[in-house]
């Protein structure tokens, strides 16, 4: 597409109010539509994401957005793009935001267990978008490529969370499941060992830990770990030697130091 088709369909927004924009001010945090829209923000994660093999309704951007990275959004056919100031943008939204742009995607489908590679960060209850979106990034930049995530959590997709993730949480195969006990028992048959990350009076130090082929790291939820009968189930406890005094990481930290061990 050359640069002239994209002026051609740049749309000025003459009122903040109509329909086709509603998306950008009803999709916020953890909520998505029947079929599977997400919204973007910021131009790190819009242009990275345009670069990925995602579906792209709809960009929504200032005028310099589009003059500063018009060679990547022409090598996208998307079908709308929306041109609004600054301020506008932040009237459509309702609120402050600090960047110039934001893109109305669609959700790859989830993944599924079979399909999944060999080494698998695995989330049990996790409630921060803040770590679903940091746990990813870290996964991301250390070559854990598959994402386990239970249905009750926040999405990967979910618009904090990808944000925080910059938008590397489309680089991983993401599988949301229901039920944790039936979901290690498949990955259990499907060859994985599974290891859960947690104080108990019999874990394993994580610089002792034997690292298979291939491996689940289970992270529990932030403030009650992992419940007893989810650990027993379990292959393995790992747990990272810390100081005396202290009890432990944010688990978007432990998750990244285990990984790191794992993968070296």
């Amino acid at each position: 597409m050359a640069s002239q088709n994209i002026e051609m369909i740049i749309k000025t927004i003459e009122n903040i109010n109509c329909s086709e924009l509603n998306i950008y001010k009803q999709l916020r945090e953890n909520a998505f539509r029947d079929d599977n829209s997400f919204i973007a923000d910021s131009p790190k994660v819009v242009n990275l994401l345009l670069e990925e093999d995602i579906e792209v309704k709809s960009i929504l951007a200032t005028q310099e957005y589009y003059d500063e990275f018009e060679e990547l959004i022409a090598s996208k056919n998307i079908p709308k793009l929306y041109v609004a100031s600054k301020d506008e943008m932040q009237k459509i939204v309702g609120h402050k935001i600090h960047h110039n742009c934001m893109m109305h995607g669609i959700r790859p489908n989830d993944t599924t267990l079979e399909n999944l590679d060999d080494n698998i960060i695995m989330l049990d209850n996790i409630t921060s978008t803040e770590n679903i979106g940091s746990i990813a990034r870290s996964a991301v930049g250390l070559g854990v490529t598959s994402y386990l995530v239970p249905k009750q959590s926040p999405h990967p997709f979910s618009r904090r969370a990808l944000r925080v993730s910059m938008g590397y949480a489309s680089m991983l195969k993401t599988h949301i499941y229901d039920d944790i006990f039936q979901t290690i028992k498949e990955l259990k048959a499907n060859g994985y060992k599974i290891f859960a990350a947690e104080v108990t009076p019999n874990s394993t130090f994580l610089s002792d830990i034997k690292v298979p082929k291939k491996w689940v790291i289970l992270m529990g939820h932030e403030g009650h770990g992992i419940s007893k009968e989810v650990l027993e189930i379990c292959d393995e406890v790992v747990t990272i030697e810390m100081q005396p005094n202290v009890k432990s990481f944010n688990v978007a930290v432990a998750s990244s130091i285990i990984m790191y061990k794992f993968k070296n």
